[in-house]
């Protein structure tokens, strides 16, 4: 909602400033969105008079002109190219250092053909203020000479952009932002000059309401004999201040009083009219086309204005062109009328039309103005256009019940936060419109007609709040107990963060992506359980069941901008038959290492760095990532790649993650180019630690030193190396603190469907060092348990 200072002024009386309109407003609870002074962009042009004007020497279709600048100086010479510019004539000049706001060019003195030219003599489509690019502009001969554009023009009104809440329709008026401002004390709101306008015998097209439902009133009157030509100045300054195109008299001052009383109407040129005019429903497939150009097909839950031949107007929302008011009207129909503000909304976007009107009637207008806004229309037919009214015709009622709060003044502190006296509450509700009653301590508060937001007593205490200012209201601490205060994040949340971190130190790159995608995406991963009945997109459709579709859309979007090395990881959840699942995923894709002078080609990522990412993270999430079994992927027709990955368990049913190459097929459907590793880790999985019991010891370091012994095994090439480890560490698990596989070899002098591996075992003293005897015996034990799992010792 635009206003302008000037247009302010004609409802609010008072010495104010834009700066004290735009503090108030903020202050009142209406967001000012900005403010623009037309003035700044026509600093530099000023109303000038050509003396002279004489063919250029070197161009035959340019001017050279003497100007008249009007501050006693010398006359400029202006080089203009223009088909109107003559001597005598008195346009707008742009003096060196202004900016022609049409294009952001800044003039300078410049040479054109050989003439130097100080300025530009200007066009109202470079001035912005028209289409009009034929010729310059020309004003009146009493046009004071030197004068700056912008005050000759009244261009140096601000015009302040408010953002409207949808709760407050009675704002959608220059008049309802007066009489907010009034109430928070800036000036006086001035009273509204309705006239009272009889009319002589009944209009001559007859007028009714057969959509009582949505239309439950229709007023209207018809002129006979005006003139319809350019709407005063005046008129046409404030409509174009506020974005409105000036078109002309009749259909400018219907958008003013919408404009200026939040009050939309229509006036109809009543030659296109045939027969009764009736606010009606509209038959399926009925057609209209629309003052836009646009054809729209309607269907019968919509209310339209019509005629007995076809459709004119889809009601409070946008007439049409077959009846719109041109020069040649003379006689016209004025309708005011009340729609029911849901019907309006759901029309509006069925059809998917929006309009100036549509904002205000799906808000709600006044229901009680209907008679007075017709009058003000028709008044101002009459001083502009002239012409003979009719009376008005009233079809149907408008809901114009007034409604009564019941109101405890003291509300104001205790639900609103602030004290307010009872008499200053009143004065601030009778401001805004409201009547106060006294009825044994409580208040009867009787709702204006233009006040459809208002229902119970805490709205009651929202205004007086709102009036008084919302810094009034004290800042108080919520009451806290004494002592530390306890951890309120749960230990899901707590576990979350901890592996968020654990992941970003780990130089992967958070993701945040839709938990909606298509059903194409979710068919390589088993397909979504759940679907949205009512989706934002047909690609967001399914519920997720991996964060992997995700990271894979996102990894191909990095790709197709160019990125080499891919890693991002996101926490969320899987959407699953039975519930929802916390998940962590991880994605990499590209080079692991860009290439260099030591290494050569760029290296890049391999179902290795996957599972070295699962158990790091799963090490952070506190789960026992050395105890953990690597076993085989899960089926066929899976999204991982056969031989290239695997699952990390805690037993040979909880699977706590998995992890390898995804399938070449599942990155060519998401256009992800090269090897792609991921891992899935399933939080929910993971042990949860025990509520209790004793706290871990404090950390001594061994008095002393370890002792370090190499085993290299032959063992069939179906024996995994985490087998091996596992068993060679349970061997003695009082001596044996660690064991790694550090070497595997295939080759010359191992046995063919073998593996040679050599394992490294860590041995921890205690009290005593350890004897030779105590060595062997050890050694024994680790052979024995290599050899249940089918390795022997290579000699």
């Amino acid at each position: 909602m635009k206003i302008t200072l000037d247009w302010l002024r004609e409802h609010l009386d008072g010495t104010y400033g834009v700066d004290d309109v735009v503090a108030t407003l903020n202050r009142i609870g209406h967001e000012v969105e900005g403010v623009e002074n037309p003035a700044e962009k026509l600093a530099g042009f000023r109303v000038a008079k050509v003396l002279t004007a004489e063919k250029h020497p070197q161009a035959d279709k340019l001017q050279v002109l003497t100007v008249d600048t009007g501050d006693g100086a010398a006359p400029l010479t202006v080089v203009c190219g223009a088909p109107n510019a003559r001597a005598g004539l008195i346009g707008v000049l742009g003096l060196p250092g202004a900016v022609v706001p049409a294009n952001g060019m800044e003039l300078k003195v410049a040479a054109v053909r050989g003439v130097e030219s100080n300025g530009m003599m200007c066009s109202s489509r470079e001035l912005e203020l028209g289409d009009d690019h034929d010729g310059i502009i020309e004003l009146p001969a009493d046009a004071p000479v030197g004068t700056p554009f912008a005050d000759y023009s009244g261009a140096g009104d601000p015009v302040v952009d408010i953002s409207i809440t949808p709760n407050r329709q009675d704002c959608m008026g220059v008049r309802g932002i007066a009489r907010d401002l009034a109430a928070a004390g800036l000036g006086t709101l001035k009273p509204l000059d309705v006239p009272t306008i009889i009319g002589e015998g009944a209009p001559a097209t007859e007028i009714r309401t057969d959509d009582a439902e949505a239309c439950p009133a229709f007023f209207g009157r018809t002129i006979s004999g005006v003139t319809n030509g350019t709407a005063p100045e005046w008129m046409r300054r404030r409509l174009e201040a506020v974005g409105q195109r000036s078109i002309s008299a009749l259909v400018d001052i219907s958008n003013y009083v919408m404009f200026d009383l939040g009050r939309p109407s229509h006036i109809y040129d009543r030659a296109k009219l045939s027969g009764a005019l009736v606010a009606r429903r509209a038959r399926d497939g009925e057609t209209v086309t629309a003052l836009n150009g646009k054809d729209y097909t309607l269907t019968e839950t919509m209310t339209v204005i019509a005629d007995d031949n076809e459709v004119h107007d889809i009601a409070g929302i946008m007439g049409g062109e077959h009846s719109g008011c041109s020069e040649t009207t003379t006689d016209v129909l004025i309708e005011v009328a009340y729609f029911t503000p849901e019907r309006i909304a759901l029309t509006g976007q069925a059809l998917g039309l929006s309009s100036d009107a549509r904002s205000r009637f799906e808000r709600g207008v006044d229901p009680a103005f209907l008679d007075d806004a017709t009058a003000i229309v028709t008044q101002h037919i009459l001083n502009i256009c002239g012409g003979q009214p009719s009376t008005v015709t009233r079809a149907g009622t408008p809901p114009a019940e007034v409604k009564t709060i019941d109101y405890d003044p003291t509300l104001s502190a205790t639900l609103g936060g602030i004290a307010i006296a009872p008499e200053r509450q009143q004065e601030i509700l009778s401001a805004l419109g409201f009547s106060v009653t006294e009825q044994g301590g409580r208040w009867q508060v009787a709702v204006p007609s233009w006040r459809r937001d208002m229902d119970a007593a805490p709205d009651v205490v929202e205004e007086v709040t709102r009036i008084t200012g919302f810094d009034a209201i004290a800042s108080v601490a919520l009451p806290r107990t004494d002592g530390v205060a306890k951890p309120t994040a749960t230990l899901e949340q707590m576990l979350e963060r901890r592996l968020r971190r654990a992941a970003a130190s780990s130089v992967f790159h958070e993701a945040v992506t839709w938990s909606f995608i298509s059903e194409a995406e979710a068919a390589p991963f088993g397909g979504g359980a759940w679907s949205l009945a009512n989706p934002i997109s047909e690609d967001l459709k399914v519920m997720r069941p991996s964060l992997l579709p995700g990271l894979l859309a996102a990894a191909a979007r990095d790709q197709n901008r160019g990125a080499d090395s891919i890693r991002l990881f996101e926490i969320g959840r899987r959407y699953l038959a039975d519930a929802e699942h916390p998940t962590l995923a991880v994605l990499m894709a590209g080079d692991k290492s860009a290439r260099g002078w030591q290494a050569g080609k760029a290296a890049a990522f391999d179902a290795f760095d996957a599972k070295a990412a699962a158990l790091a993270l799963l090490d952070a999430a506190g789960a026992p990532a050395d105890r953990l079994q690597v076993m085989e992927a899960v089926a066929e027709g899976s999204i991982w790649h056969p031989g290239q990955s695997a699952t990390l368990r805690l037993g040979p049913k909880a699977v706590l993650a998995e992890f390898g190459a995804l399938h070449p097929a599942l990155t060519r459907a998401f256009d992800v180019d090269g090897p792609v590793m991921a891992v899935q880790i399933f939080l929910d999985a993971i042990p949860a630690k025990r509520a209790s019991g004793p706290a871990r010891a404090a950390f001594t370091p061994p008095a002393l030193q370890a002792v370090r012994r190499d085993f290299a095994f032959l063992a069939p090439t179906s024996l995994t190396a985490a087998e091996l480890v596992r068993a060679v560490r349970g061997a003695d698990k009082a001596a044996i603190v660690g064991a790694r596989l550090f070497d595997r070899f295939v080759g010359q002098g191992v046995p063919e469907g073998q593996v040679s591996l050599a394992v490294e075992v860590e041995l921890q003293p205690v009290d005593k060092s350890f004897t030779d005897a105590e060595l062997k015996a050890i050694a024994d034990k680790v052979v024995a348990a290599a050899a249940k799992v089918g390795a022997v010792l290579r000699g």
